[in-house]
């Protein structure tokens, strides 16, 4: 037994995961499976509410990477069918034959609170800067239930939020550019469904679209095929990559076709001459002309404006949100707001793709004893998360804080190749992740 859960007051307590995601239910399933009592709690009306609103994006890793094996074996004690492990599945399909049938098992089920935002963690009767008999206390957790307060407590946290709700701006600076508030209505934050929900908001307007990532790639594909059937419609791709062969990533190199496929596609798309390219672009100001938008900023070092744009599609990242753990003690890294530990493994500035060797509960340990940060949130504002990897640090997290130290200890990751990656570490082997 962890040292941490012998005190007998806190020793009736649930552990509690915030976010009912992939990671945030890998997490019950592998605490469930050890019959350790939990509460999960799920801002949103459904498990894996921020995935339905990418629900008609195809991701390009298959079922196999996205499968957590624990919650596999529960899934597979019900009527459950599983999914083909070689096929692409979309945000949609992910939520309706994953995330929803591992919440309903009758072990997780009645521990899931939907429509529950926290609003804040911290230790019961501490602020952040007491010290004497911290780890003895509980963790209270201010939560905002069906509109009503109610607190709860927990001997742990596993804060498996995320940041997909937390979108950066599009501004270069890391902050709003100049009119970038007060237009948006003609900004949208995310992945929208063009070809069908979205599409008289898109069909023969002149549209930027902001951002170097897989998820700009998607979106800008989805608009090329708008264009087809509406010619009118205009393509502006903003960037602020200095190389384009960095975006289109391996190609045909890397193990996972589908994402290799992005970089082929795009790039034939910018070769098609049907989309304008403005990069290395630094957006500085939004301002309105005759109801159309004109984009200031700097391109190789002059000054720029990209004149009559209709919309704006915003996929420059996110961010953690670390409001609701102001009073818990944290140990962040101060550029990627990544758990500092992560960093030197998933700094964008130094490695070429999304390189990270394998890592589990001692990388992810913070100041606060029985407190973790586990998912994309761990990751800070880094890109190219992984699933898989999610679950192996929920499995180390639940082995420590069961007391198997040593099964803590063994990680492993096994992932895809991306086929563009060039760092190598001096003490253990990097394996390429993907998102």
């Amino acid at each position: 037994m962890n040292q941490n859960f012998k005190t007998m007051q806190n020793d009736h307590l649930p552990i509690a995961i915030i976010g009912g995601g992939p990671v945030g239910l890998a997490a019950a399933a592998h605490l469930a499976k050890k019959n350790l009592e939990f509460i999960l709690f799920e801002a949103g009306t459904s498990v894996g509410q921020n995935f339905l609103s990418w629900g008609h994006i195809r991701v390009f890793s298959p079922w196999r990477y996205n499968i957590d094996k624990v919650a596999e074996e529960l899934l597979m004690e019900t009527n459950w069918t599983s999914p083909d492990k070689n096929t692409l599945p979309t945000g949609k399909e992910l939520v309706d034959n994953y995330f929803v049938p591992l919440s309903n098992h009758p072990m997780i089920k009645p521990n899931i609170h939907l429509n529950t935002k926290v609003v804040s963690i911290g230790r019961k009767g501490l602020d952040k800067m007491k010290t004497a008999n911290r780890a003895s206390k509980p963790f209270s957790i201010k939560v905002e239930e069906n509109g009503k307060i109610k607190y709860y407590e927990a001997k742990a946290v596993i804060d498996a939020t995320g940041t997909w709700n937390q979108p950066n701006p599009i501004g270069s600076g890391g902050v709003f550019a100049e009119g970038e508030q007060e237009l948006k209505d003609h900004i949208f934050y995310g992945i929208p469904d063009v070809k069908l929900k979205y599409l008289d908001r898109y069909k023969n307007k002149n549209i930027a679209v902001v951002g170097g990532g897989h998820s700009a790639i998607n979106v800008l594909l989805d608009l090329e095929k708008v264009q087809k059937k509406y010619p009118q419609t205009q393509l502006n791709w903003i960037l602020r990559k200095d190389s384009l062969e960095r975006v289109y990533g391996g190609k045909e190199d890397d193990a996972l076709k589908a994402r290799g496929a992005l970089g082929v596609r795009i790039q034939r798309l910018v070769d098609s001459g049907k989309l304008k390219v403005h990069t290395p672009f630094y957006i500085h100001k939004l301002t309105k002309k005759e109801n159309r938008i004109q984009i200031e900023g700097d391109l190789n070092g002059k000054t720029k404006t990209i004149e009559n744009i209709d919309e704006i599609v915003s996929n420059t990242g996110s961010r953690p949100d670390l409001d609701m753990i102001r009073e818990v003690r944290i140990d962040l890294d101060s550029a990627l707001e990544s758990v500092f530990d992560l960093a030197e493994l998933i700094d964008p500035n130094i490695h070429s793709c999304g390189t990270v060797r394998p890592h589990g509960e001692k990388e992810l340990r913070h100041p606060e004893k029985d407190f973790y940060i586990v998912g994309s949130k761990s990751y800070g504002r880094a890109p190219t998360f992984l699933m898989a990897t999610g679950y192996e640090q929920v499995r180390s997290v639940v082995a420590y804080l069961t007391g198997d130290i040593e099964a803590a200890e063994i990680v492993e990751l096994n992932l895809p190749q991306t086929g563009v990656c060039s760092t190598n570490f001096s003490s253990k082997k990097p394996v390429e992740a993907c998102c």
